[in-house]
């Protein structure tokens, strides 16, 4: 029976996993064992997704991202190149802790950029936005656009990736119009 996704002859993927229909894998990347990767997802060069990782559909790796155990994003997240997930809060070289992986969860349309890092155990909410190079040491809200070292918000982000001017509370997405809701420091998009 003929696969319903690509895989690149220089990758590999360790059995057992669970590859959706339309995902493609490329140069040079390792899938590994009991991983579940969505349909039509796009696996960058380089990219290593360790055991027991879950991709939802529509996931973009682009390059030299390693995914690490305990990561689990859902559908529509965008992970920038060379950005970076951690497991373990005090690795060290001499000790074994693969029984104390942190998970880390990355909500639905949520896009991480070039080089940032992200702590483990930090989640980060639904459509976020979290700029390059920004090191992520605490939960992240849905919609919120936070940037620099250590990450701190700097304002709101809409699906579409525009920003948002609140007034009164509410805001319209310069280019959906679609209107969000701002109440108790939490962002939402209006029915």
């Amino acid at each position: 029976m003929e696969k319903e996704y690509f895989v690149h002859k220089s990758a590999y993927v360790d059995a057992p996993c669970k590859i959706g229909k339309g995902t493609k894998i490329w140069h040079f990347s390792h899938i590994m064992k009991n991983s579940v990767i969505g349909e039509n997802c796009n696996i960058g060069q380089n990219v290593v997704v360790s055991p027991d990782v879950q991709l939802g559909n529509n996931v973009k790796i682009q390059n030299n991202v390693s995914v690490y155990t305990g990561v689990i994003c859902e559908d529509d997240v965008f992970l920038g190149p060379s950005m970076v997930f951690t497991n373990v809060i005090n690795p060290r070289s001499a000790v074994v802790r693969r029984d104390e992986y942190i998970k880390t969860l990355v909500k639905k349309g949520a896009s991480i950029g070039a080089n940032a890092t992200i702590v483990c155990g930090n989640h980060i909410g639904k459509y976020a936005f979290i700029g390059a190079g920004a090191v992520v040491t605490k939960e992240v809200p849905d919609y919120a656009l936070v940037v620099g070292n250590p990450a701190r918000q700097i304002g709101w982000i809409s699906e579409f990736g525009e920003r948002l001017t609140f007034t009164e509370g509410t805001a319209k997405c310069p280019h959906t119009q679609a209107t969000y809701v701002l109440k108790n420091m939490k962002v939402y998009k209006d029915a």
